[in-house]
């Protein structure tokens, strides 16, 4: 397993709460808090990616 750095929770409305980690290979981490041992995993430059994607409102389909 990864050496991974677990941010503290975001956690939304009720019980969605999500931790987004990094390892000292570039790579990062989701993964529903409290299940940190399943995860999705890419690389540092893709999470930023998606998240300012969505900050420009490219998922809002979802909502």
């Amino acid at each position: 397993m990864a050496d991974i750095t677990w941010e503290e929770p975001f956690c939304a409305e009720g019980n969605n709460c999500f931790r987004i980690g990094t390892d000292g290979e570039g790579n990062a981490y989701i993964a529903l808090a409290g299940q940190e041992d399943r995860y999705l995993s890419d690389t540092e430059e893709a999470l930023r990616t998606l998240i300012r994607e969505i900050k420009a409102g490219k998922a809002d389909h979802l909502l």
